[in-house]
């Protein structure tokens, strides 16, 4: 059973998606060994959530407590957040629920910046690094591959993302809103890694012609060489001469004690947890916006534009979910008859077939046979008969079909089934 639970900025507090800032693969591993029934999980962490999606091998509410008792217990002990937090916040996602979630986080359609471009590859990295620590599955990874191919498509659909839609380009709009020239504004960047990256990109486009960067690992020069801008290692005097600090690192956190009292900028805060405290913001000539200001100011995007990509969202994650549902009763469908084929191919070498050419036939002809049931099996399925696809397998071949796991949404609520065109309930892990 394919679960998801999740906290986001939409039913978190920032200030506790800051403490939930955990290792994404010391999670999954912690999750994945907390029972032998978690056959696997992923875990997404990024600014603006902290996301755990298992596969797990047990009846629906079984899975459901597990889920749940794992990833409080976890986040527990590496983060140190009580289970009352995190129940009354995250949100448990099942089956058909957590595949349309899935795929529309990686679409950019749950971010603050709705169509962003950093999560895409967020996405991808986390079940990369989950792969690394042994803790994915079959079923999670054809998930997440498909919810790349998903935010391809809807980026392609939609024009949300043609305006280049991020976190970092979104804070830059609103310093730019009072600010009457980018041209020879200092800027000075903390950080080196994809967010930085992004921001330079950002500045360039607006006109930005003075960056300097500062690493707290120690990293600005090669970082500096990279993207033609100047590297600094006196973050002091960095900020005094800055009139616009971006910082998207996790290794630094910037007090009021750290700024010299004649700064004079604006303060991009795009860390999590948060690099500059709240303190800062108060300083006299000092405007601090951090992701919780950023996200109040978040414009929508345009109507028709996020329609699109969520229309190609809904009917790819129908389709995956359709897949799921008749995937067991293909499989055995397969099964039964690559078994028949390699008996006969026994019996024919038996006979004398040492060329090969009657095993090559016999596989031939299998993959022909098989294809237009397994077409057939899928249409149905996306047409709503995935339990007439298993029984006529089980009718004419006479085959056990397992049931499938992962093909319905079933909260905690009883709210009805995934359908085409819904995005799944959520439930309150509290609830």
């Amino acid at each position: 059973m394919l679960l998801c639970i999740t906290a986001h900025h939409r039913n978190t507090s920032f200030e506790l998606l800051e403490r939930l800032a955990v290792d994404a693969a010391d999670l999954s591993r912690s999750v994945h060994d907390a029972h032998a029934a978690i056959r696997g999980a992923v875990s997404i962490a990024t600014c603006n959530r902290l996301e755990v999606y298992l596969d797990v091998d047990a009846p629906d509410l079984l899975a459901r407590e597990l889920a749940q008792r794992s990833v409080v217990e976890a986040l527990e002990s590496l983060a140190g957040v009580d289970e009352a937090a995190v129940t009354q916040n995250a949100e448990l996602l099942e089956g058909a629920g957590a595949v349309h979630h899935l795929f529309s986080v990686a679409a950019g359609l749950e971010s603050v910046a709705v169509g962003e471009e950093e999560i895409a590859g967020q996405v991808k990295r986390s079940v990369q690094v989950a792969r690394e620590a042994g803790t994915t599955t079959p079923t999670l990874d054809r998930a997440f591959q498909e919810a790349a191919r998903t935010a391809r498509a809807a980026r392609a659909k939609g024009d949300a993302s043609r305006t280049g839609r991020s976190l970092a380009r979104l804070a830059l709009d609103l310093v730019g809103s009072r600010l009457a020239d980018w041209g020879g504004v200092n800027v000075l960047l903390v950080g080196t890694g994809q967010y930085a990256a992004t921001t330079i990109a950002a500045l360039r486009e607006r006109g930005a012609d003075r960056i300097r960067v500062y690493s707290p690992s120690g990293r600005a020069q090669v970082f500096a060489s990279r993207t033609a801008t100047d590297p600094t290692n006196d973050l002091a005097a960095s900020l005094i001469w800055a009139d616009v600090v971006v910082t998207c690192t996790t290794r630094l956190s910037i007090g009021a004690d750290d700024v010299p009292a004649d700064a004079r900028c604006f303060i991009v805060d795009l860390g999590l947890p948060r690099n500059v405290d709240a303190t800062v913001g108060e300083r006299d000539g000092v405007t601090l916006l951090d992701l919780e200001t950023i996200r109040l100011h978040a414009p929508l995007v345009h109507w028709s534009a996020e329609e699109d990509a969520r229309s190609v969202v809904d009917a790819a994650a129908h389709s995956f979910v359709s897949d799921a549902a008749v995937e067991p009763a293909v499989v055995a469908l397969r099964q039964h008859v690559l078994d028949l084929v390699d008996g006969e191919i026994t019996r024919a070498r038996s006979r004398g077939d040492d060329d090969g050419r009657v095993e090559e036939a016999l596989r031939h002809l299998t993959s022909v046979f098989l294809h237009t049931p397994s077409v057939m099996a899928r249409r149905h399925a996306a047409a709503g008969r995935a339990e007439a696809v298993a029984g006529a397998v089980e009718t004419l071949f006479g085959l056990e079909v397992g049931a499938s796991r992962g093909s319905r949404a079933t909260p905690l609520s009883g709210a009805q089934p995934f359908e085409e065109g819904e995005q799944g309930e959520a439930v309150g892990l509290g609830r």
